[in-house]
């Protein structure tokens, strides 16, 4: 199984208790399914075929991607609340259904392997969380007191999921802050070893909770119509119920064809300038991954980092222009009328390309004051020129970014040094190697 590492291939202590937790509720559902044996074993089966499916389906988890198997999770979801099959109560209780979605994920896994431990130890704890808070309160007959069989129990239904919702946006924000590898691939963790403080983790929750507005409403909403459909027609409604969500998938699934088949575009063409010999291997690689470290430094989230990611791996397509390559690519030390020649011929190859005119419009901004830049423009400014002068300054980063703060009066915004200050702090002051 594959999941969230540091660069020194040890796992944070975060996580790793994330991951125990996980394990331990698995292991205590399976035991206590194995002495007790399962209750309703159609509806065990049926929801536990269901998760298989969804799982074998699942895409092939393009990055950013959220939720690369919706169906598995909306089935998921439904046998942790389901409370009743075609007007019967069910007798299934909360380790029995964390027993099934484990027993599910086991033998998709031998079909489709290398799974994303992470993923796998979310989905475990977020469906514990929800059939513990419903499973007892069904069983003992207070929800049906508190809330009645009517408008007011789906209600409660769609609160359970909301509150879950939050849960597995909190075990997904915690494995995205440990994905931000630190500037250098070689270096520690991104711990500061001084305080051994952590990445920020709020702009990393606030874009999970964002990521809510996407496929999660569907996924939730199909769990709980899925749940409301059994309760009232028995298992006969789960075919029926879950064709639309799987329609949804398949359109998901092509979505992120695309996508992914952009992004090696994009990659593509900033390689060029590397293999023409314009810039050092590994440049483009190094300003984006350190430019998406600053932006989630200064809050930016989301559709934001992309468009900050492809700007940075493409600010230098410009450079083909030249007759003959700068020195070392460093675009820094040129005259500003050059600089500016060179942004707008690399916005222009940007926008022939088809990619999010966002994009060009940060490529063609690099010469420009920091007063008249979009945000990720300043970044990626910023960005690039302290990777070009690490080359050159004989004190090493430390001189780099003294030179960058001396350049904050015109070319570079103050707030944007800072944040590369901090992260870099973070992730050790030191020159990624090519990457």
């Amino acid at each position: 199984m594959k999941g969230v590492t540091s660069s020194t291939g040890r796992t944070p202590p975060a996580l790793i208790a994330v991951r125990a937790a996980a394990l331990a509720l698995a292991l205590a559902a399976l035991a206590h399914t194995l002495r007790y044996g399962l209750a309703e074993p159609a509806h065990a089966l049926a929801f536990g075929l269901l998760v298989a499916l969804g799982e074998l389906a699942r895409r092939g988890g393009a990055p950013g991607e959220r939720e690369p198997a919706p169906l598995a999770a909306a089935g998921a979801l439904a046998y942790a609340l389901l409370g009743n099959s075609a007007g019967e109560p069910t007798g299934h209780g909360a380790l029995q259904v964390v027993a099934v979605v484990v027993a599910a994920q086991l033998v998709a896994a031998v079909r489709r392997p290398a799974p994303d431990v992470d993923r796998v130890a979310r989905r475990v704890l977020t469906v514990g969380f929800a059939a513990v808070c419903f499973q007892p309160l069904h069983n003992s007959g207070q929800a049906v007191r508190w809330f009645g069989d009517g408008a007011c129990f789906a209600l409660f239904l769609l609160a359970l999921l909301a509150l879950t919702a939050v849960c597995d946006a909190l075990l997904a924000a915690l494995a995205a802050r440990t994905r931000a590898l630190p500037y250098d691939a070689g270096a520690p963790p991104p711990y500061d070893s001084r305080t051994g403080a952590p990445p920020p983790y709020g702009p990393f929750l606030c874009e999970e909770l964002r990521a809510l507005a996407g496929i999660g409403p569907a996924v939730g909403a199909s769990g709980v119509v899925m749940a409301l459909g059994v309760a009232v027609a028995g298992l006969w409604a789960l075919p029926v119920l879950c064709v639309p969500l799987l329609l949804t998938q398949v359109s998901f699934r092509r979505y992120a064809a695309v996508r992914t088949t952009r992004r090696q575009t994009i990659a593509s063409l900033a390689r060029a300038t590397e293999i023409a010999g314009y810039t050092p291997p590994g440049h483009a690689h190094r300003v984006a991954v350190l430019a998406t470290a600053v932006g989630r430094e200064l809050g930016l989230t989301g559709a934001q980092l992309t468009v900050l990611e492809h700007a940075a791996l493409m600010h230098d397509i410009g450079q083909l222009s030249l007759l003959d390559p700068v020195a070392d690519g460093a675009t820094a030390r040129l005259p500003a009328a050059e600089q500016r020649r060179i942004a707008l011929l690399g916005g222009a190859v940007v926008r022939r390309t088809g990619v999010d005119p966002a994009v060009a419009a940060v490529v063609e901004q690099q010469a420009d004051p920091y007063g008249e830049q979009l945000p990720a423009a300043r970044i990626v400014r910023a960005v690039n020129a302290y990777d070009d002068l690490c080359g050159e300054s004989a004190s090493g980063p430390l001189g780099a970014l003294e030179e960058l703060r001396l350049g904050t009066g015109r070319d570079y915004q103050p707030q944007v040094v800072e944040a590369l200050a901090r992260v870099l702090g973070r992730g050790g002051l030191t020159r990624a190697g090519a990457g």
